[in-house]
């Protein structure tokens, strides 16, 4: 008998809001260098090895009921007739490829909609590319992993040993299961006391979230009557990012140095969050500048904030949200950073010692308002109520040390995440040994020339940093000479201009 669970309602709400237009995949592109010596088959062969491994819960899971994705009863089941060779594909672009062919081939396998009669994940290997090199594209719905444990998963198939030439693949490898003290069974009596003390607790958190919410609520307004700075769910300005979108996306990325970005955190005394969110959002004035579509009032960002802990792989997702400004009220990039520093500051603070479940609710209310955004994008009219962000702006930690997939070195991990209708443009973020590396992802027609965004971003940056080493360096002082004051006497002196 095929087991079976049922799927989480947080889950769920990415299979609701499926449609054509609207896809919950996410995904990430990998370049690799192939090891020295790799002959003309190590594609091949690597490509061999993928489709005779075994494949692994959740990536073996499709859904109960996949013609009807509101379904009340939607569960995840076992793929019997799991076809290796549908999930895992071989593409490649006319050699030698660049970054901006890869980029386009990339765009056009985001723009695809998944398929749900089977597990829904996609690995394509491309190869082509200059200099002998290949990419790994890798696509799954949100509703099966989130983000986090998507790039938890993809970095244990990595090693750090370029000899390596065994490791496993991501679909090969089940969540870490929970220590062992966690799993203890419980003796008699604490089993017939559970159900008892489950509900207690359960009221108890419901009652304890209630309280959290609604304190953070009450201090949240009343710090915005004092403080128009303070960011709540109606303080984003209606612009071309919150209307509808279709089924074509535009795929962008950069990649920086960090120490870079931890320099500027160290000048400003902000977070390299704060760093990232204003060189954004300097991008982002640049580009929608260049369109005559910059509002007077600042972009604000919804920030998903995870709220797994450190020892927690499991699939679903458990992902909170809080919003903050992108500074694009800002000309001069300093007081732009201090703007985002300031908002995302307070924006931590009204999070600050929920429990999980009251960092969800607070993440409902916070994001609340997008909802008629999202129906009303769906209907072509525009939403006359204040829409609750414009931009999606979500930063995944990725592994620490450079890594190599059976010898072939890893360069870069750009992370692709979701448009939907009211929020054409999503920007992820994901660390690399030395590296941050951005993914723009966006609507094809409501954000054009993506790549120029990508570039403001960069040039974003490089104003921030003159702007501070302007400021450090010292001002040049001018040294007036002292005159001394003579007797009068009959002959008269001229005085010496001071230099």
């Amino acid at each position: 008998m095929t087991r079976s669970r049922r799927v989480p309602a947080q889950d769920a709400m990415f299979l609701w809001g499926e449609t054509p237009e609207t896809m919950f995949h996410v995904a990430s592109l990998m370049p690799f260098t192939p090891p020295a010596g790799a002959g003309p088959s190590y594609l091949r062969d690597l490509t061999a090895h993928l489709r005779e491994a075994p494949v692994e819960a959740p990536w073996n899971l499709k859904l109960s009921h996949p013609q009807l994705l509101m379904h009340p009863l939607q569960s995840w089941v076992q793929d019997e007739g799991f076809d290796i060779d549908y999930h895992v594909r071989r593409s490649a672009l006319a050699s030698p490829g660049d970054e901006r062919e890869l980029g386009v081939l990339v765009s056009r396998l985001h723009s695809h909609q998944i398929d749900f009669s089977r597990p829904p994940w996609e690995m394509h290997i491309i190869e082509g590319l200059e200099g002998g090199r290949f990419a790994i594209y890798t696509k799954v719905h949100h509703a099966l992993v989130d983000g986090f444990t998507g790039v938890k998963l993809q970095g244990r198939m990595l090693s750090k040993d370029p000899e390596k030439r065994d490791m496993p693949f991501f679909f090969s490898l089940p969540p870490t299961k929970r220590p062992r003290h966690q799993r203890e069974a419980l003796s008699l009596r604490d089993r017939l006391s559970a159900p008892v003390t489950g509900v207690a607790k359960g009221v108890g958190a419901v009652v304890g979230m209630g309280n959290d919410v609604t304190r953070a609520v009450v201090k949240l307004q009343t710090d915005r009557l004092k403080d128009p700075a303070v960011v709540d769910s109606f303080s984003a300005p209606h612009t071309i990012l919150n209307g509808r979108t279709g089924r074509n996306r535009r795929f962008a990325t950069q990649q920086y140095d960090m120490e870079r970005l931890r320099a500027l955190s160290r000048q400003s005394g902000g977070t390299v969050n704060d760093v990232v969110m204003a060189i954004c959002g300097g991008g982002l004035r640049a580009y929608l500048t260049e369109l005559d579509a910059l509002p007077t009032k600042p972009l604000i960002a919804f920030m998903p904030v995870s709220l797994r802990g450190a020892d927690d792989e499991g699939g679903g997702n458990k992902v909170g949200a809080t919003l903050a400004t992108m500074g694009t009220d800002h000309a001069e990039p300093i007081a732009r950073l201090r703007a985002v520093i300031e908002s995302t500051e307070k924006a931590k603070a009204s999070m600050s010692g929920m429990s999980q479940l009251a960092a969800l609710a607070w993440s409902g209310y916070m994001l609340a308002p997008q909802g008629p955004q999202v129906l009303s994008a769906m209907a072509g009219v525009r939403n006359p109520f204040p829409v609750a962000f414009n931009v999606c702006l979500s930063n995944v930690p990725g592994p620490r040390e450079v890594l190599y997939l059976n010898g072939s070195r890893l360069e870069a991990i750009y992370p692709m995440s979701i448009p939907i209708h009211g929020m054409a443009l999503n920007i992820t973020l994901e660390s690399y040994a030395d590296t941050l590396n951005f993914g723009f992802i966006g609507d094809r027609d409501s954000v054009p020339h993506l790549q120029k965004l990508a570039v403001h971003t960069g040039e974003a940056l490089a104003e921030l940093e003159a702007a501070y080493a302007a400021r450090s360096k010292p001002a040049k002082r001018t040294t007036a000479k002292r005159t001394t004051a003579k007797k009068a006497t009959k002959k008269t002196t001229t005085p010496k201009r001071a230099t």
